[in-house]
């Protein structure tokens, strides 16, 4: 009956388009657009903080990175001369009780892996490695001559890297004797930001040269830079942060309220400029989104904000607002869900900004029928409609498509009536309506799957 309606009666593959197909003797029904979208619902971000904290004397100096949210859920916050422990679970805080004779501030935390380690960095060249479970001191390294230590992070549990003062990046092995093991020479002035990819393999550092450098530690000579990036041309880089969805993208930050406050992106497989967008602020700070495809950024006067950035398009989904000083200081909780943020005004706030909502799964049927999920329209008879849960890869929005073919009831109560090039057609005919690259119809033992190969439409489909 099909094949009568489509006037397929010399048996010829219908997606082979070498000869112009024949006119049929009747028109085949417009396809109308989908009956509806069920599309996600529009996250929403709270403008106002979920909680906020005292941070007495805490330091307003860009040198410094005071805050940090380790994977054993407990939050440090370096206070002038103290370390405070903030434990989220039960709210509860503590300070550690760290003697340093010659009563220098604290300039940089930063926790291990597992959570279990604290490394505080000092005014005085000296790194302290805490255990915290523990409460105790477990070494104390001398990383330099002198130097404040403003910036650290760790390559694993026992592999912690410092940069400081003197322009010297250098990697620190815990578990030997001389723990100095590599020392990287790139900038000409202090070193600001230190961050290493998630592979452990590369390593971004930013200094008040107005430089980014790319070290890889797998190179045949790791204490040479591997990329060299310069598009920040008005401030110290400050602001690292790698991509978690894409390896080898870095978004570095910098700049100052004079009008050349950007966010750069990088290809460290390459080194090239893969992006730019301007903040018309200092950017303090950048973190990714663990659970969605976004970008935050903090920033310093006028606003004194925080920016929620969608990924790639670089739109603004989001602006908070609650600090009186530049947001120097933040930290991720280690489900992503939270962010905490410290500033010179002496606040310590706390906002929701990866609220996601879960879209419920149908509840599968223990005696399926074939082609089950298809269901009949009422009018009119000679239709029917067709549904299935759709996520979209290009916008990420989960919804329900649904669409109508205007094929004959009749020849579908009987599958086994259907040709191969019919069914293909009809499955052809889905993704056109689903924009879905790859779709399945499963017809009791049988499977069928089509492939677009470029483009969503008939002169793009290479193999089916």
């Amino acid at each position: 009956m099909l094949k009568e309606v489509f006037n397929m009666h010399d048996d010829r593959r219908i997606l082979v388009f070498k000869n112009k197909p024949p006119k049929p003797v009747n028109p085949i029904p417009s396809f109308s657009p989908p009956l509806s979208k069920t599309q996600k619902p529009a996250r929403y971000v709270s403008q106002n903080p979920v909680r906020t904290l005292d941070a007495p004397d805490i330091l307003d100096d860009w040198r410094f990175n005071l805050l940090d949210w380790g994977s054993s859920n407990l939050l440090a916050l370096a206070l002038n001369c103290n370390v405070h422990l903030w434990d989220s679970s039960n709210n509860s805080a503590h300070g550690l009780e760290i003697s340093d004779e010659e009563n220098q501030p604290i300039s940089s935390v930063s926790w291990n892996p597992d959570g279990r380690h604290l490394a505080v960095g000092m005014g005085n060249s000296q790194v302290i490695i805490w255990d915290v479970a523990a409460d105790c001191l477990t070494r104390t390294l001398k990383v330099g001559d002198g130097v404040l230590v403003g910036s650290m992070d760790w390559n694993s549990n026992e592999i912690l890297t410092t940069g400081g003062f003197d322009g010297k990046i250098i990697n620190n092995d815990l578990r030997a004797r001389s723990h100095t093991v590599e020392t990287y020479r790139g900038h000409r002035q202090e070193v600001c930001g230190l961050k290493w990819s998630a592979s452990g393999r590369q390593l971004a550092s930013g200094g008040n040269d107005k430089l980014v450098f790319v070290w890889d530690r797998a190179a045949a000579s790791p204490r040479k830079w591997v990329h060299k990036l310069d598009h920040h041309n008005t401030a110290a880089v400050r602001a690292l942060a790698w991509c978690p969805f894409q390896a080898n993208l870095l978004a570095s930050g910098g700049g100052d309220a004079d009008g050349g406050s950007c966010i750069n992106f990088w290809d460290t497989h390459t080194g090239s400029h893969s992006n730019l967008v301007y903040t018309d602020s200092e950017v303090c700070s950048l973190m990714w989104n663990k659970n969605e495809h976004e970008l935050l950024s903090s920033h310093g006067s006028p606003q004194n904000q925080l920016i929620l950035w969608t990924y790639p398009s670089m739109l603004k989904r989001a602006e908070l607002t609650a600090h009186q000083s530049r947001v120097l200081y933040t930290a991720q909780s280690p489900n992503g869900c939270t962010v905490a943020c410290a500033s010179g005004d002496e606040m310590l706030t706390f906002w929701n900004v990866s609220e996601t909502f879960k879209v419920a799964k149908p509840a599968s049927q223990a005696h399926a029928k074939p082609f089950s999920q298809w269901s009949y329209l009422n009018q009119p008879r000679t239709g029917l409609r067709a549904s299935c849960p759709e996520m979209d890869q290009d916008h990420g929005r989960a919804g329900l498509v649904q669409m109508q073919l205007f094929v004959s009831i009749a020849a579908l109560q009987d599958l086994s009536r259907l040709s191969v090039q019919i069914k293909h057609y009809l499955l052809l005919r889905i993704m056109l309506e689903c924009r879905r690259k790859v779709i399945t119809m499963k017809d009791g033992n049988h499977s069928l799957s089509v492939r677009v190969a470029e483009a969503y439409n008939f002169g793009s489909f290479s193999d089916y």
